[in-house]
């Protein structure tokens, strides 16, 4: 007999710490957000989701030495978010 919706647990999520770090944003977010307003504007009656599938298919079209400026960008916001990540941890770990 399969569980009904009155028998299954309800596990609650932690609240995230507001003093956490926020994660490092890939090469794709660091291109989307540049020509986001691009697209919007080349194209004002899309929706939400269409935006992003033109987005997309921009990122895919780009050769590497295109999507080179967006990779370094992503490697530099890597490693700003281990150094606070490694920082939160330590001044945190004490708790």
């Amino acid at each position: 007999m399969a569980p009904t919706k009155d028998t299954k647990k309800r596990t609650q999520r932690r609240k995230k710490d507001p003093n956490a770090p926020k994660r490092a944003l890939s090469a794709y977010m660091f291109f989307a957000n540049e020509n986001r307003d691009i697209v919007r504007s080349e194209n004002p009656d899309v929706t939400f989701g269409q935006i992003g599938r033109i987005l997309g298919e921009r990122w895919k079209a780009l050769n590497a030495e295109d999507k080179e400026p967006y990779e370094a960008k992503a490697a530099a916001d890597k490693k700003r978010y281990e150094s606070e990540k490694e920082l939160y941890m330590a001044t945190h770990a004490t708790e």
